[in-house]
Protein backbone atom coordinates (compact mmCIF):
# COMPACT_ATOMS: atom_id res chain seq x y z
CA UNK A 1 0.00 0.00 0.00
CA UNK A 2 1.20 3.30 -0.52
CA UNK A 3 2.51 5.54 1.89
CA UNK A 4 -0.48 7.85 1.43
CA UNK A 5 -2.65 5.36 1.78
CA UNK A 6 -1.36 3.33 5.39
CA UNK A 7 -4.59 5.22 6.98
CA UNK A 8 -7.18 3.58 4.77
CA UNK A 9 -9.60 1.61 6.89
CA UNK A 10 -9.57 -1.78 5.50
CA UNK A 11 -12.71 -2.79 7.05
CA UNK A 12 -15.87 -1.39 5.69
CA UNK A 13 -18.18 -1.06 8.39
CA UNK A 14 -16.70 -0.90 12.08
CA UNK A 15 -18.53 -1.27 15.09
CA UNK A 16 -18.92 1.02 17.90
CA UNK A 17 -20.08 1.07 21.22
CA UNK A 18 -22.74 -2.23 20.79
CA UNK A 19 -22.98 -4.69 18.06
CA UNK A 20 -26.00 -4.47 15.77
CA UNK A 21 -28.56 -6.49 15.63
CA UNK A 22 -30.33 -5.45 12.39
CA UNK A 23 -32.07 -9.09 10.70
CA UNK A 24 -32.43 -8.36 7.38
CA UNK A 25 -28.32 -8.70 6.68
CA UNK A 26 -28.78 -12.11 6.99
CA UNK A 27 -31.11 -12.36 4.49
CA UNK A 28 -29.18 -10.17 2.54
CA UNK A 29 -26.32 -12.59 2.94
CA UNK A 30 -29.22 -15.51 2.22
CA UNK A 31 -30.18 -13.65 -1.25
CA UNK A 32 -26.43 -13.68 -2.11
CA UNK A 33 -25.23 -17.07 -1.25
CA UNK A 34 -28.36 -18.75 -3.70
CA UNK A 35 -25.60 -17.40 -6.01
CA UNK A 36 -22.78 -19.80 -4.59
CA UNK A 37 -25.93 -23.01 -3.72
CA UNK A 38 -26.22 -22.75 -7.94
CA UNK A 39 -22.58 -23.33 -8.82
CA UNK A 40 -22.65 -25.79 -6.16
CA UNK A 41 -25.40 -27.79 -7.91
CA UNK A 42 -24.03 -27.04 -11.77
CA UNK A 43 -20.77 -28.99 -10.17
CA UNK A 44 -22.27 -31.74 -8.17
CA UNK A 45 -24.84 -32.13 -10.99
CA UNK A 46 -21.84 -34.08 -13.42
CA UNK A 47 -21.83 -36.81 -11.10
CA UNK A 48 -25.10 -38.20 -11.51
CA UNK A 49 -25.75 -37.11 -14.81
CA UNK A 50 -22.19 -38.41 -16.39
CA UNK A 51 -23.05 -42.22 -15.68
CA UNK A 52 -26.74 -41.62 -16.85
CA UNK A 53 -25.61 -40.00 -19.96
CA UNK A 54 -23.20 -42.69 -20.72
CA UNK A 55 -26.15 -45.27 -20.66
CA UNK A 56 -28.65 -43.15 -22.68
CA UNK A 57 -29.91 -44.74 -25.85
CA UNK A 58 -30.71 -42.68 -29.40
CA UNK A 59 -31.95 -40.30 -29.86
CA UNK A 60 -31.14 -39.14 -26.45
CA UNK A 61 -27.60 -37.64 -25.99
CA UNK A 62 -24.80 -40.14 -25.25
CA UNK A 63 -21.25 -39.46 -23.53
CA UNK A 64 -18.27 -41.37 -24.56
CA UNK A 65 -15.00 -41.17 -22.33
CA UNK A 66 -13.52 -38.31 -23.87
CA UNK A 67 -17.25 -36.21 -24.01
CA UNK A 68 -17.15 -37.18 -20.21
CA UNK A 69 -14.06 -36.13 -19.37
CA UNK A 70 -15.21 -32.38 -20.85
CA UNK A 71 -18.70 -32.72 -19.74
CA UNK A 72 -16.75 -32.35 -16.29
CA UNK A 73 -14.30 -30.07 -16.81
CA UNK A 74 -15.73 -27.25 -19.69
CA UNK A 75 -17.60 -25.81 -16.71
CA UNK A 76 -14.24 -24.90 -14.96
CA UNK A 77 -12.75 -23.65 -17.88
CA UNK A 78 -15.36 -21.41 -18.08
CA UNK A 79 -16.24 -20.21 -14.88
CA UNK A 80 -11.86 -19.25 -15.33
CA UNK A 81 -13.60 -16.82 -17.80
CA UNK A 82 -16.04 -16.09 -15.66
CA UNK A 83 -13.58 -14.92 -13.07
CA UNK A 84 -12.43 -12.12 -15.05
CA UNK A 85 -15.88 -11.20 -16.12
CA UNK A 86 -16.98 -10.84 -12.64
CA UNK A 87 -13.60 -8.78 -11.53
CA UNK A 88 -14.53 -6.41 -14.23
CA UNK A 89 -18.03 -6.36 -13.21
CA UNK A 90 -18.58 -6.12 -9.45
CA UNK A 91 -16.04 -2.68 -9.61
CA UNK A 92 -17.92 -0.78 -13.08
CA UNK A 93 -21.71 -2.58 -12.28
CA UNK A 94 -21.92 -3.44 -8.84
CA UNK A 95 -22.18 -6.15 -6.86
CA UNK A 96 -25.86 -6.52 -6.47
CA UNK A 97 -26.33 -6.05 -10.42
CA UNK A 98 -23.28 -8.29 -11.05
CA UNK A 99 -26.04 -10.95 -8.99
CA UNK A 100 -28.33 -10.42 -11.03
CA UNK A 101 -26.68 -10.66 -13.87
CA UNK A 102 -25.21 -14.06 -13.23
CA UNK A 103 -28.72 -15.36 -13.27
CA UNK A 104 -29.30 -15.50 -16.71
CA UNK A 105 -26.40 -17.74 -17.62
CA UNK A 106 -27.21 -20.05 -14.98
CA UNK A 107 -31.07 -20.57 -16.23
CA UNK A 108 -30.28 -20.18 -19.80
CA UNK A 109 -27.11 -22.88 -19.32
CA UNK A 110 -29.48 -25.44 -17.85
CA UNK A 111 -32.37 -24.93 -20.08
CA UNK A 112 -30.08 -25.56 -22.82
CA UNK A 113 -29.07 -28.74 -21.26
CA UNK A 114 -32.60 -29.68 -20.43
CA UNK A 115 -33.54 -29.05 -24.47
CA UNK A 116 -29.92 -30.71 -25.86
CA UNK A 117 -30.23 -32.91 -28.38
CA UNK A 118 -26.70 -33.88 -28.95
CA UNK A 119 -23.22 -33.50 -26.94
CA UNK A 120 -22.17 -30.24 -28.16
CA UNK A 121 -25.52 -28.48 -26.52
CA UNK A 122 -24.74 -30.10 -23.32
CA UNK A 123 -21.48 -28.69 -23.64
CA UNK A 124 -22.60 -25.30 -24.37
CA UNK A 125 -24.98 -26.08 -21.40
CA UNK A 126 -21.93 -26.21 -19.42
CA UNK A 127 -20.10 -23.39 -20.57
CA UNK A 128 -22.92 -20.67 -19.81
CA UNK A 129 -23.64 -22.42 -16.22
CA UNK A 130 -19.38 -22.58 -15.49
CA UNK A 131 -19.80 -18.57 -17.19
CA UNK A 132 -22.03 -17.72 -14.28
CA UNK A 133 -19.97 -19.96 -11.92
CA UNK A 134 -17.45 -18.02 -12.28
CA UNK A 135 -18.86 -14.77 -11.47
CA UNK A 136 -21.02 -15.89 -8.40
CA UNK A 137 -17.86 -17.16 -6.75
CA UNK A 138 -16.50 -13.93 -6.91
CA UNK A 139 -18.95 -11.33 -6.32
CA UNK A 140 -20.87 -13.80 -3.58
CA UNK A 141 -18.56 -13.54 -1.00
CA UNK A 142 -17.17 -9.45 -1.85
CA UNK A 143 -21.47 -8.38 -1.24
CA UNK A 144 -21.47 -10.68 1.95
CA UNK A 145 -18.60 -9.15 3.61
CA UNK A 146 -19.22 -5.52 2.40
CA UNK A 147 -22.19 -5.84 4.33
CA UNK A 148 -22.02 -7.97 7.20
CA UNK A 149 -21.07 -6.09 10.43
CA UNK A 150 -17.75 -7.93 12.00
CA UNK A 151 -19.25 -9.68 14.68
CA UNK A 152 -20.79 -11.91 11.91
CA UNK A 153 -18.39 -11.40 8.75
CA UNK A 154 -16.58 -14.95 9.81
CA UNK A 155 -20.17 -16.43 9.91
CA UNK A 156 -21.66 -15.30 7.13
CA UNK A 157 -18.38 -15.76 4.91
CA UNK A 158 -18.48 -19.21 5.83
CA UNK A 159 -21.33 -19.93 4.64
CA UNK A 160 -20.20 -19.11 1.22
CA UNK A 161 -19.19 -22.38 1.17
CA UNK A 162 -21.45 -24.14 3.01
CA UNK A 163 -23.97 -23.03 0.22
CA UNK A 164 -21.86 -24.45 -2.13
CA UNK A 165 -21.64 -28.03 -0.59
CA UNK A 166 -25.23 -27.40 0.05
CA UNK A 167 -25.48 -27.12 -3.73
CA UNK A 168 -23.63 -30.10 -4.53
CA UNK A 169 -25.83 -32.15 -2.00
CA UNK A 170 -28.71 -31.00 -3.55
CA UNK A 171 -27.61 -32.40 -7.07
CA UNK A 172 -26.67 -35.66 -5.17
CA UNK A 173 -29.89 -36.04 -3.68
CA UNK A 174 -31.82 -35.25 -6.89
CA UNK A 175 -29.47 -37.42 -9.25
CA UNK A 176 -30.86 -40.41 -6.98
CA UNK A 177 -34.23 -40.15 -8.25
CA UNK A 178 -33.96 -37.95 -11.24
CA UNK A 179 -32.66 -38.53 -14.79
CA UNK A 180 -30.37 -36.08 -16.11
CA UNK A 181 -33.06 -33.66 -18.18
CA UNK A 182 -34.86 -33.42 -14.91
CA UNK A 183 -32.04 -32.81 -13.12
CA UNK A 184 -31.04 -29.72 -15.04
CA UNK A 185 -34.87 -28.32 -14.62
CA UNK A 186 -34.16 -28.47 -11.42
CA UNK A 187 -31.23 -26.48 -11.89
CA UNK A 188 -33.16 -23.66 -12.58
CA UNK A 189 -34.76 -22.94 -9.15
CA UNK A 190 -31.86 -21.62 -7.14
CA UNK A 191 -30.62 -18.72 -9.63
CA UNK A 192 -34.25 -17.83 -10.17
CA UNK A 193 -34.86 -17.41 -6.62
CA UNK A 194 -32.23 -15.38 -6.11
CA UNK A 195 -33.09 -13.15 -9.37
CA UNK A 196 -36.52 -12.36 -7.04
CA UNK A 197 -34.69 -11.95 -3.88
CA UNK A 198 -31.99 -9.54 -4.76
CA UNK A 199 -34.15 -7.63 -6.20
CA UNK A 200 -35.50 -6.61 -3.35
CA UNK A 201 -31.80 -6.12 -1.56
CA UNK A 202 -29.64 -3.15 -1.37
CA UNK A 203 -26.50 -1.96 -2.72
CA UNK A 204 -23.05 -2.26 -0.71
CA UNK A 205 -22.42 0.25 1.28
CA UNK A 206 -18.97 0.20 0.27
CA UNK A 207 -20.04 0.59 -3.58
CA UNK A 208 -22.25 3.13 -3.25
CA UNK A 209 -19.48 5.30 -1.04
CA UNK A 210 -17.38 4.69 -4.27
CA UNK A 211 -19.96 6.25 -6.58
CA UNK A 212 -19.98 9.19 -3.63
CA UNK A 213 -23.77 8.26 -2.48
CA UNK A 214 -22.63 9.14 0.79
CA UNK A 215 -26.44 9.21 2.16
CA UNK A 216 -27.53 6.40 0.24
CA UNK A 217 -24.57 4.27 2.03
CA UNK A 218 -25.90 5.46 5.58
CA UNK A 219 -29.73 4.10 4.54
CA UNK A 220 -28.27 0.85 3.33
CA UNK A 221 -26.40 0.20 6.60
CA UNK A 222 -29.79 1.39 8.78
CA UNK A 223 -31.66 -1.22 6.73
CA UNK A 224 -29.43 -4.28 6.85
CA UNK A 225 -28.24 -3.58 10.65
CA UNK A 226 -31.09 -1.72 12.00
CA UNK A 227 -29.21 1.55 13.14
CA UNK A 228 -26.42 2.95 11.89
CA UNK A 229 -24.93 3.41 15.48
CA UNK A 230 -21.05 2.60 15.00
CA UNK A 231 -20.80 2.80 11.64
CA UNK A 232 -17.53 5.06 10.65
CA UNK A 233 -17.23 6.03 7.02
CA UNK A 234 -14.11 5.24 5.88
CA UNK A 235 -11.73 7.42 3.23
CA UNK A 236 -12.33 5.73 -0.21
CA UNK A 237 -10.03 8.93 -2.24
CA UNK A 238 -8.38 6.26 -4.37
CA UNK A 239 -10.54 3.93 -5.14
CA UNK A 240 -10.76 6.19 -8.23
CA UNK A 241 -7.43 5.38 -9.38
CA UNK A 242 -7.89 1.36 -9.55
CA UNK A 243 -4.72 -1.19 -9.85
CA UNK A 244 -2.27 -0.45 -11.22
CA UNK A 245 0.71 -2.87 -11.65
CA UNK A 246 3.32 0.02 -10.16
CA UNK A 247 1.68 -0.99 -6.78
CA UNK A 248 2.76 -4.76 -6.66
CA UNK A 249 6.19 -3.13 -5.34
CA UNK A 250 4.73 -2.33 -2.18
CA UNK A 251 4.79 -5.15 0.59
CA UNK A 252 0.75 -4.06 1.18
CA UNK A 253 -0.06 -5.53 -2.45
CA UNK A 254 1.92 -8.23 -2.94
CA UNK A 255 1.84 -9.98 -0.24
CA UNK A 256 -2.35 -10.11 -0.16
CA UNK A 257 -2.44 -11.16 -4.06
CA UNK A 258 0.34 -13.83 -2.77
CA UNK A 259 -1.38 -15.34 -0.25
CA UNK A 260 -5.10 -15.18 -2.08
CA UNK A 261 -3.88 -16.81 -5.03
CA UNK A 262 -1.79 -19.68 -3.51
CA UNK A 263 -4.91 -20.32 -1.19
CA UNK A 264 -6.54 -20.89 -4.26
CA UNK A 265 -4.52 -22.49 -6.39
CA UNK A 266 -3.72 -24.96 -3.28
CA UNK A 267 -7.21 -25.66 -2.46
CA UNK A 268 -8.28 -26.75 -6.26
CA UNK A 269 -4.37 -29.07 -5.97
CA UNK A 270 -5.88 -30.69 -3.32
CA UNK A 271 -8.31 -32.74 -6.10
CA UNK A 272 -11.30 -31.97 -4.15
CA UNK A 273 -13.04 -30.65 -7.20
CA UNK A 274 -12.29 -34.30 -9.35
CA UNK A 275 -13.85 -36.04 -6.23
CA UNK A 276 -16.76 -34.02 -6.50
CA UNK A 277 -17.71 -34.05 -10.12
CA UNK A 278 -16.41 -37.75 -10.60
CA UNK A 279 -18.01 -39.18 -6.94
CA UNK A 280 -19.78 -41.76 -8.37
CA UNK A 281 -17.03 -42.56 -11.01
CA UNK A 282 -14.37 -43.23 -8.43
CA UNK A 283 -16.48 -45.74 -6.55
CA UNK A 284 -17.46 -47.39 -9.08
CA UNK A 285 -13.59 -48.27 -10.26
CA UNK A 286 -13.50 -48.95 -6.32
CA UNK A 287 -16.27 -51.15 -6.58
CA UNK A 288 -18.64 -50.01 -3.94
CA UNK A 289 -21.95 -51.68 -4.87
CA UNK A 290 -24.24 -48.55 -4.47
CA UNK A 291 -21.88 -45.52 -5.64
CA UNK A 292 -24.99 -43.29 -5.77
CA UNK A 293 -25.67 -44.11 -1.92
CA UNK A 294 -22.10 -43.25 -0.89
CA UNK A 295 -21.83 -39.91 -2.61
CA UNK A 296 -24.54 -38.75 -0.99
CA UNK A 297 -23.25 -39.68 2.62
CA UNK A 298 -19.85 -37.64 1.54
CA UNK A 299 -21.89 -34.92 0.56
CA UNK A 300 -23.90 -34.38 4.04
CA UNK A 301 -20.41 -35.04 5.73
CA UNK A 302 -19.33 -32.18 3.77
CA UNK A 303 -22.27 -30.05 4.43
CA UNK A 304 -21.69 -30.92 8.39
CA UNK A 305 -18.32 -30.55 8.46
CA UNK A 306 -19.00 -26.93 6.73
CA UNK A 307 -21.14 -25.71 8.97
CA UNK A 308 -19.10 -26.65 11.87
CA UNK A 309 -16.06 -24.33 10.42
CA UNK A 310 -18.65 -21.96 10.24
CA UNK A 311 -19.38 -21.79 14.00
CA UNK A 312 -15.67 -22.06 15.01
CA UNK A 313 -14.32 -20.02 12.77
CA UNK A 314 -14.05 -16.77 13.93
CA UNK A 315 -13.27 -18.42 17.98
CA UNK A 316 -10.60 -20.86 16.45
CA UNK A 317 -9.11 -18.29 14.02
CA UNK A 318 -7.99 -19.26 9.92
CA UNK A 319 -4.61 -20.51 10.19
CA UNK A 320 -5.25 -23.47 12.57
CA UNK A 321 -8.39 -24.44 10.94
CA UNK A 322 -6.38 -24.08 7.68
CA UNK A 323 -3.68 -26.75 9.20
CA UNK A 324 -5.80 -29.22 11.27
CA UNK A 325 -7.42 -29.18 7.46
CA UNK A 326 -4.28 -30.30 5.33
CA UNK A 327 -3.24 -33.05 8.03
CA UNK A 328 -6.41 -34.88 7.70
CA UNK A 329 -6.39 -34.30 3.87
CA UNK A 330 -3.04 -36.04 3.59
CA UNK A 331 -3.95 -38.75 6.20
CA UNK A 332 -7.19 -39.82 4.41
CA UNK A 333 -5.66 -39.12 0.49
CA UNK A 334 -2.94 -41.87 1.77
CA UNK A 335 -5.78 -44.01 3.41
CA UNK A 336 -7.23 -44.05 -0.17
CA UNK A 337 -4.02 -44.49 -2.19
CA UNK A 338 -3.24 -48.00 0.24
CA UNK A 339 -6.95 -48.75 -1.01
CA UNK A 340 -5.91 -49.28 -4.48
CA UNK A 341 -2.59 -50.44 -3.55
CA UNK A 342 -3.79 -53.54 -1.61
CA UNK A 343 -6.34 -53.87 -4.57
CA UNK A 344 -3.75 -54.31 -7.13
CA UNK A 345 -1.75 -56.78 -5.02
CA UNK A 346 -4.69 -58.31 -3.39
CA UNK A 347 -6.06 -59.95 -6.75
CA UNK A 348 -2.83 -61.02 -8.37
CA UNK A 349 0.96 -60.75 -8.90
CA UNK A 350 0.56 -60.71 -12.61
CA UNK A 351 0.06 -56.92 -13.60
CA UNK A 352 -2.33 -53.96 -12.77
CA UNK A 353 -5.07 -54.84 -14.97
CA UNK A 354 -6.69 -57.39 -12.02
CA UNK A 355 -8.20 -54.84 -10.91
CA UNK A 356 -10.89 -55.10 -13.33
CA UNK A 357 -12.00 -58.33 -11.34
CA UNK A 358 -15.24 -57.72 -11.11
CA UNK A 359 -15.92 -57.73 -7.15
CA UNK A 360 -18.27 -61.14 -7.47
CA UNK A 361 -15.11 -62.93 -7.78
CA UNK A 362 -13.51 -61.84 -4.98
CA UNK A 363 -13.49 -63.17 -1.14
CA UNK A 364 -16.83 -61.35 0.05
CA UNK A 365 -15.55 -59.91 3.50
CA UNK A 366 -12.18 -58.51 1.79
CA UNK A 367 -13.89 -56.63 -0.74
CA UNK A 368 -16.53 -55.92 1.31
CA UNK A 369 -13.93 -54.20 3.53
CA UNK A 370 -11.60 -52.55 0.78
CA UNK A 371 -14.63 -50.75 -0.32
CA UNK A 372 -15.82 -49.38 2.74
CA UNK A 373 -11.75 -48.48 3.33
CA UNK A 374 -12.27 -46.51 0.08
CA UNK A 375 -15.56 -44.67 1.10
CA UNK A 376 -13.78 -44.04 4.44
CA UNK A 377 -10.59 -42.51 3.47
CA UNK A 378 -12.74 -40.28 0.62
CA UNK A 379 -15.49 -38.74 3.74
CA UNK A 380 -12.48 -38.48 5.98
CA UNK A 381 -10.97 -36.23 3.12
CA UNK A 382 -14.35 -34.59 2.61
CA UNK A 383 -14.90 -33.59 6.06
CA UNK A 384 -11.06 -32.32 6.35
CA UNK A 385 -11.34 -30.23 3.61
CA UNK A 386 -14.85 -28.36 4.45
CA UNK A 387 -13.35 -27.37 8.50
CA UNK A 388 -10.82 -25.56 6.73
CA UNK A 389 -9.10 -25.42 2.55
CA UNK A 390 -12.83 -25.25 1.67
CA UNK A 391 -14.39 -22.20 3.02
CA UNK A 392 -11.31 -20.02 4.86
CA UNK A 393 -9.57 -19.29 0.90
CA UNK A 394 -12.82 -18.14 -0.23
CA UNK A 395 -13.43 -15.96 3.06
CA UNK A 396 -9.20 -14.55 3.00
CA UNK A 397 -10.38 -13.63 -0.74
CA UNK A 398 -12.65 -10.80 0.32
CA UNK A 399 -11.02 -9.35 3.65
CA UNK A 400 -7.16 -9.66 2.89
CA UNK A 401 -7.22 -7.25 -0.37
CA UNK A 402 -7.34 -3.26 -0.15
CA UNK A 403 -10.36 -1.95 -1.13
CA UNK A 404 -8.98 0.40 -4.15
CA UNK A 405 -8.24 -3.28 -6.11
CA UNK A 406 -10.65 -5.15 -4.59
CA UNK A 407 -12.34 -6.14 -8.21
CA UNK A 408 -8.87 -6.76 -9.76
CA UNK A 409 -7.49 -8.92 -7.06
CA UNK A 410 -10.31 -11.10 -6.15
CA UNK A 411 -10.60 -11.53 -10.50
CA UNK A 412 -7.09 -12.60 -10.40
CA UNK A 413 -7.68 -15.08 -7.28
CA UNK A 414 -10.85 -16.89 -9.25
CA UNK A 415 -9.14 -17.13 -12.27
CA UNK A 416 -6.84 -18.93 -10.47
CA UNK A 417 -8.73 -21.06 -8.90
CA UNK A 418 -10.99 -22.21 -12.09
CA UNK A 419 -7.86 -22.46 -14.13
CA UNK A 420 -6.48 -25.08 -11.59
CA UNK A 421 -9.76 -26.74 -11.48
CA UNK A 422 -9.82 -27.08 -14.89
CA UNK A 423 -6.32 -28.98 -14.95
CA UNK A 424 -7.11 -31.49 -12.05
CA UNK A 425 -10.68 -31.99 -13.34
CA UNK A 426 -9.73 -32.66 -17.29
CA UNK A 427 -6.34 -34.89 -16.40
CA UNK A 428 -8.07 -36.79 -13.83
CA UNK A 429 -9.57 -39.32 -16.31
CA UNK A 430 -6.36 -39.60 -17.84
CA UNK A 431 -4.43 -40.52 -14.75
CA UNK A 432 -7.59 -42.82 -14.21
CA UNK A 433 -7.18 -44.40 -17.45
CA UNK A 434 -3.17 -44.50 -16.85
CA UNK A 435 -4.37 -46.71 -13.46
CA UNK A 436 -6.75 -48.94 -14.69
CA UNK A 437 -4.54 -49.57 -17.94
CA UNK A 438 -0.62 -49.43 -17.22
CA UNK A 439 1.02 -50.35 -19.96
CA UNK A 440 2.17 -47.31 -22.37
CA UNK A 441 0.02 -45.70 -24.58
CA UNK A 442 1.53 -46.71 -27.91
CA UNK A 443 0.20 -50.47 -26.50
CA UNK A 444 -3.34 -49.11 -25.76
CA UNK A 445 -5.40 -51.30 -27.72
CA UNK A 446 -7.72 -49.64 -30.67
CA UNK A 447 -10.88 -50.34 -32.87
CA UNK A 448 -12.53 -53.93 -32.34
CA UNK A 449 -9.14 -54.47 -29.86
CA UNK A 450 -10.04 -52.01 -27.59
CA UNK A 451 -14.04 -52.51 -27.93
CA UNK A 452 -14.08 -55.68 -25.53
CA UNK A 453 -11.13 -54.12 -22.98
CA UNK A 454 -13.79 -51.46 -23.23
CA UNK A 455 -16.65 -53.76 -21.69
CA UNK A 456 -14.11 -54.23 -18.81
CA UNK A 457 -13.94 -50.43 -17.86
CA UNK A 458 -17.97 -50.89 -18.25
CA UNK A 459 -18.57 -49.23 -21.68
CA UNK A 460 -21.56 -51.83 -23.24
CA UNK A 461 -19.65 -53.32 -26.00
CA UNK A 462 -18.50 -56.85 -26.43
CA UNK A 463 -16.95 -57.64 -30.00
CA UNK A 464 -13.75 -60.01 -29.86
CA UNK A 465 -10.36 -58.71 -29.10
CA UNK A 466 -7.40 -60.00 -30.36
CA UNK A 467 -5.03 -57.14 -28.33
CA UNK A 468 -1.97 -59.84 -26.87
CA UNK A 469 -2.26 -57.04 -23.42
CA UNK A 470 -6.23 -57.67 -23.07
CA UNK A 471 -7.24 -58.55 -19.66
CA UNK A 472 -9.39 -60.86 -21.95
CA UNK A 473 -6.60 -63.04 -23.61
CA UNK A 474 -4.73 -63.54 -20.03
Amino acid sequence: MTPENREETPLLLRPGGSAPRGRRVFLAAFAAALGPLSFGFALGYSSPAIPSLQRSAPPAPRLDDSAASWFGAVVTLSAAAGGVLGGWLVDHAGRKLTLLLCTAPFVAGFALITAAQDVWMLLGGRLLTGLACGVASLVAPVYISEIAYPAVRGLLGSCVQLMVVIGILLAYLAGWVLEWRWLAVLGCGPPTLMLLLMCCMPETPRFLLTQHKHQEARATVRFLWGSDEGWEEPPVRDEHQGFQLALLRHPGIYKPFVIGVSLMAFQQLSGVNAIMFYAETIFEEAKFKDSSLASVIMGTIQVLFTGIAALIMDRVGRRPLLALSGVVMVFSTSAFGTYFKLTQSGSSNSSHVDLLTPISMEPQDASLGLAWLAVGSMCLFIAGFALGWGPIPWLLMSEIFPLHIKGVATGVCVLTNWLMAFLVTKEFTSLMMTQIWPFPATSWPTGRSWSRCASLFRIPSHQGCWHAACPGQQ
